[in-house]
């Protein structure tokens, strides 16, 4: 269909637990739109939505899938999002660019973890939302604790709008219009019929109870209610969309997508009460305010970045203001380079339409851009708007990555930059202080889809295992040593003297009687740590101006081996305060070996302790699971720091060895029934107990022996 004003939008996400008919609900609205002639099954990998081989193979949404119907006259654009917690990235995505956010909930199952989630990112977009119970017409269906269950989890804004006619019921009243629906088998239209004698009480009850929510959030309305005693259609319609936008009330739905009951009445709730993108200006990065207006200067903004088998690099868009349209030259606000706008398309899952343009507010795919990746802002040359970036939740899950065969490490490395740019979600590192590759992202199942993206798009096959802790190296106390280095092999030989002192880098220099300090300098190491050297040479013993730097790479030699476990030293003071040297033999090699040997020395003799990374932890979860959770943080040698409340939910903060965090994600979400999370950031280092210390060390040992 041809879009031609903002208004004529509507952007729905359907977000909610992994199986609770998200997919099959997409399936139900574009059949009853007439967009597909039969819905399509999960099971049998028919859908429209979830086309990606991974997805077929595991019979589960891994990415968002952007499809639309037409309603009415309408465009509704779906974005069918996955409900497993690694694939969290795609419903943050997707609720950047929605302007409704459906909350599917499997009628069996009530409130569940994928719900909470995306809960909390539909709070921090300040989405307009509403509930869908779906699988009504199952036996095991509860549908007034599930009711019970969102005004525990989410507030009092719940007003319910239809209620099923019984359990296990092809019926359902919707108390809006007071109207008992029935859905024949292979039938998308229901038959209205009165409301049955056995729910006459509890739908008038529901229906006051919509009327008075509605009311309470509108003056004007209230003061209709009064008069009138009651509301029109149009009223309580516009009443509802004014209380979604401000979050104030959430109604309630019940389908069953599968069998496609209650589909059309939501499809129409949609059109006419759901906000359309001109109902939801948008705040800049300057603080300036867009309304959606065709009329306007484009602003696109590119929400995600997905390869397409045969077709290439599509850039997912919404056109946030003004009219995108192929052929057009855009400017990127983040590298300042122009895009040639080429084709765009409409999606359904795989299936493209080619469309010359695209409203404000409406969303498609872009092909071919050079230099524009997820998050990136497309405008006008001239223009300064910036459409703030999507915050994509940190890493949770690290594994060490390597190519399988040797030689393939050139398309790991190109492969890795397309996964990642693809979803920023996840992140790869190299450390090169420990020539280690990794891999990060929202949990297990996020790397395990990322394995096998990287095969089928780079033709790589990976490696994924236990990644290595960046260990520190340290010292308790002070110490000093002396080293001659001495070596003859005919003609001019290499002689070096040294007395070195090293103690921690602890506060200010408090020199003994025997160091008179001359000069001093901090230098940082590639590894993030500080060495204060002090030079404190009397009487030209050394002469530090033509030997100075080459005593400094000796030391710096050392401590990036480690002279305990071969691990990076850390913090240090290293003062050289006496030595010798010769006319002829004294030369840069011998100093820097002699440097290199007394440090060593004097650093076994300063009490050495191997320093660990501690992370800062943070989780979420509910009231029930605290315990279990402290718990399990205790085996982990973790540190509570402190527990803070959160409507339903607890916070923990506690600092935790990196050691003990590998796989914590998937410790969690067993400990939690999956209704857990945790987030972590570096901290600080400190000294390991001494049994965990000697087993890194004779680890570290026995590897350097192989």
């Amino acid at each position: 269909m041809t879009v031609s004003s903002p208004t004529d939008l509507r952007n729905v996400a359907l977000v909610g637990h992994q199986g609770s008919g998200k997919t099959a609900l997409a399936e139900a609205m574009l059949y009853t739109s007439g967009e597909i002639g039969r819905p399509g099954s999960v099971n049998e990998g028919t859908t429209q939505s979830d086309y990606h081989p991974s997805e077929k193979d595991r019979q589960m949404s891994i990415f968002t899938s952007l499809l639309h119907a037409e309603w009415h006259g309408d465009k509704i654009n779906i974005l069918d999002t996955p409900g497993y917690p690694d694939f969290a990235s795609e419903v943050i995505a997707a609720m950047k660019v929605a302007d409704t956010a459906l909350y599917v909930m499997d009628a069996r199952s009530g409130v569940e973890v994928g719900t909470e989630m995306a809960w909390t990112y539909g709070e921090q977009e300040e989405t307009p939302s509403l509930f869908v119970v779906n699988h009504i017409d199952q036996q095991a269906s509860d549908f007034r604790t599930i009711v019970d269950e969102i005004e525990d989890r989410f507030g009092r804004g719940a007003t319910v709008v239809q209620i099923p006619a019984g359990e296990g019921t092809r019926s359902l009243i919707d108390v809006l219009r007071m109207q008992q629906l029935y859905y024949p088998e292979n039938s998308s239209e229901p038959e209205v019929q009165p409301i049955d004698e056995a729910f006459a009480e509890e739908a008038n009850e529901l229906h006051e109870t919509l009327v008075e929510d509605i009311a309470a959030n509108d003056e004007a309305l209230m003061e209709t209610y009064f008069e009138q005693g009651k509301l029109t259609e149009a009223q309580m319609r516009d009443g509802l969309r004014a209380a979604m936008l401000e979050r104030e009330l959430f109604p309630v739905f019940v389908t069953s997508a599968t069998e496609v009951i209650g589909v059309s009445r939501l499809m129409s709730f949609i059109d006419n009460v759901c906000p359309s993108p001109a109902d939801r200006p948008v705040q800049t990065e300057n603080g300036d305010t867009l309304i959606a207006d065709a009329d306007d200067e484009t602003v696109g903004f590119v929400y995600r970045t997905m390869a397409q088998e045969h077709v290439g690099e599509y850039s997912y868009v919404r056109a946030y203001d003004g009219t995108l349209e192929s052929g057009s030259d855009l400017e990127n606000a983040e590298t300042g380079a122009t895009e040639r706008i080429g084709q765009i398309y409409v999606l359904n899952g795989e299936d493209r339409q080619n469309v010359p343009r695209l409203v404000a507010g409406d969303l498609g795919a872009l092909v071919k851009l050079d230099d524009t990746n997820t998050n990136d802002t497309l405008r006008e040359s001239g223009s300064d708007v910036v459409i703030p970036p999507i915050q994509f939740p940190r890493p949770r899950y690290t594994m060490a990555v390597e190519a399988t065969e040797t030689g393939k490490e050139d398309k790991l490395a190109q492969g890795l930059h397309q996964i990642t740019a693809e979803d920023p979600s996840l992140v790869y590192d190299h450390d090169p202080i420990l020539n280690q590759l990794t891999l990060s992202g929202q949990g297990e199942l996020h790397l395990q889809i990322a394995k096998s993206r990287l095969q089928r798009r780079a033709g790589v096959e990976v490696t994924f295992s236990t990644p290595r802790v960046s260990y520190r190296e340290a010292i308790k106390n002070r110490a000093t040593a002396d080293y001659r280095h001495k070596k003859q092999s005919g003609g001019a030989g290499e002689f070096a003297d040294i007395s070195m002192l090293v103690e921690p880098l602890d506060g200010d220099f408090h020199p003994p009687d025997f160091v008179d300090v001359r000069d001093e300098e901090t230098v940082e190491t590639e590894w993030g740590a500080e060495i204060h050297f002090v030079n404190a040479i009397v009487g030209g013993v050394i002469d530090m101006n033509k030997f100075f730097s080459s005593i400094q790479k000796g030391v710096l030699d050392a401590m990036q081996e480690g002279p305990v476990a071969g691990f990076p030293v850390g913090d240090i003071r290293v003062c050289i305060y006496d030595g010798g040297m010769h006319p002829v033999d004294s030369n840069e090699a011998a100093f820097k070996r002699a440097a290199y040997e007394c440090f060593r020395n004097a650093f076994h003799d300063a009490s050495p302790v191997l320093m660990e990374p501690i992370r800062e932890v943070t989780v979420t979860t509910p009231d029930d699971y605290t315990g279990d959770v402290i718990s399990d943080l205790n085996t982990r040698r973790g540190r509570i720091q402190g527990i803070n409340t959160q409507g339903p939910l607890q916070q923990i903060k506690a600092e935790v060895p990196e050691a003990e965090l590998h796989k914590y994600s998937t410790a969690l979400r067993s400990v939690t029934h999956g209704r857990g999370l945790h987030m972590t950031r570096f901290s600080h280092y400190d000294v390991m107990p001494d049994n965990v210390q000697e087993e890194v060390v004779n680890d570290a040992t026995a590897e350097a022996a192989a």
